[in-house]
């Protein structure tokens, strides 16, 4: 097998470069513009991905849409080489985990959508601003532009270069009038399940690095009961709050949480967790304590933990909570569960992944470590493909707008969408243009 971490041959080389000569900064902004500018929550990516669907067509590839019910669907697209090559996928989701709605948006992300929070995209020199613009839009602008570059320089492929452009990929289950099941991967499933396949893949998801492995994540409702209640009653009858039971209850899951992310932190990962939601009573009075008190848990879990083992320690923990207030009344159950996944770091795409990476930087590879956010990488292992994760780094100093967690969704350097597009295609040219057995 030939050396996927050694510099190219001069015949590949050549390739790469007549392809990276094709790569144009405009096109790139061109296409995150288009695809911030057409809303794409979980369960509404059908627009989006029927206008992907034509501009795959456009890059020179078999584009086609593909539905998942009416509201909601992939974009795909496939580059056929000769038949004696590897296939790779490269695959990037398309929604967006907030909506860019007043209505649906506001205060859960602050009193205001800012303007990087909308579907309305804004340039601003080399940067694209809007909902999305970055993770991850930008990254599947990055794949188009990869692919088009390859088929616009003709370059003789002997596995084909199947683009995925997938629903579905955000940590949510239904919005309002969607399938429950419109996120968690869904789309990447059933994109895989419908017939587009390949030996490899590669996910494009922030972070510039070569990444094999990643957390998955299992979700708990914890639920804890009291008595329901009256304002005006209160010192007269039996009464317990289960609004400020489950005060107690996070406060005590707030403190195990770090110690449970120090045991599991090996490798890239530092899964971590977080309390999302919280209900309890009528927002309608004041005046009414409720019978029960819901909130939910997000528990990240490394690819040595299996959700099984997951649920146990949960559980351990709840139990020492119990233990500590007895006087609690509580129940859970698990209601997400997505395991973590690797690849062996020997397996050819991350080889080839990792020289790209150092082909760009001039130095030895070095992995980002202490991960902690989960992609549709999970699912494109869990159903046996061999997958590298790669991306964009983070916006700089010289941003229109300041780096925090919307800002790192919602701005996208198209400098560096350009340098991702350049590590894709080494990695298309190294994989598919040999001789199937060689990459294998």
């Amino acid at each position: 097998m030939p050396d996927a971490a050694a510099p190219l041959d001069p015949e590949r080389a050549a390739w790469a470069e007549a392809a990276r000569a094709r790569v144009d900064d405009a096109r790139l902004t061109e296409l995150v513009v288009g695809m911030v500018s057409i809303p794409s929550p979980t369960g509404e990516e059908g627009p989006l991905a029927r206008w992907l669907a034509d501009r795959i067509t456009e890059a020179g590839l078999e584009g086609r849409y593909q539905p998942i019910d009416a509201r909601q669907g992939n974009a795909v697209g496939r580059l056929r080489g000769d038949g004696t090559g590897a296939d790779l996928l490269l695959y990037a989701p398309i929604d967006t985990l907030s909506v860019g709605t007043e209505e649906e948006d506001v205060p859960q992300v602050g009193p205001v959508l800012r303007p990087d929070m909308r579907p309305e995209a804004v340039v601003d020199g080399p940067f694209v601003i809007g909902l999305g613009a970055s993770n991850p839009k930008g990254h599947g602008a990055a794949v188009i532009a990869a692919a088009e570059a390859v088929a616009a320089a003709g370059i003789p492929l002997r596995g084909d270069l199947l683009v995925g452009l997938g629903a579905g990929g955000m940590p949510t289950n239904a919005r309002p009038g969607a399938r429950f099941n419109a996120g968690q991967g869904n789309g990447c499933s059933f994109m895989l399940e419908q017939g587009v396949w390949a030996d490899h893949a590669v996910i494009a998801k922030p972070g510039w690095t070569a990444a094999w492995e990643e957390v998955g994540l299992c979700w708990f409702e914890v639920t804890v009961r009291g008595t329901y209640g009256y304002v005006g009653s209160r010192h007269r009858m039996p009464y317990r709050n289960p609004i400020v039971d489950a005060g107690t209850v996070i406060a005590g899951l707030e403190a195990w949480l770090p110690r449970y992310a120090a045991r599991h932190t090996s490798g890239l990962v530092a899964p971590q967790g977080n309390v999302g939601w919280i209900e309890g009573g009528w927002r309608r009075t004041a005046s009414l304590s409720p019978a029960a008190c819901r909130f939910h848990v997000d528990l990240r879990i490394s690819p040595r933990t299996t959700p099984a083992e997951a649920r146990r320690e949960f559980a351990a923990a709840i139990d020492g909570i119990r233990a500590a207030h007895p006087e609690i009344d509580l129940d859970w159950e698990m209601t997400v569960s997505i395991p973590g996944t690797a690849t062996p770091e020997s397996d050819w795409i991350i080889r080839a992944g990792k020289a790209a990476w150092e082909e760009a930087e001039g130095r030895p590879h070095e992995p980002i470590l202490n991960n902690s956010g989960a992609t549709d990488a999970n699912i494109l292992r869990a159903r046996g493909l061999s997958t590298l994760r790669t991306g964009m780094d983070r916006i700089g100093p010289d941003a229109p707008l300041a780096l925090d967690f919307p800002a790192g969704m919602n701005v996208v350097d198209v400098r560096e969408a350009r340098r991702l597009v350049r590590a894709l295609i080494r990695i298309i040219v190294d994989t598919c243009t040999r001789p199937r057995e060689e990459t294998l």
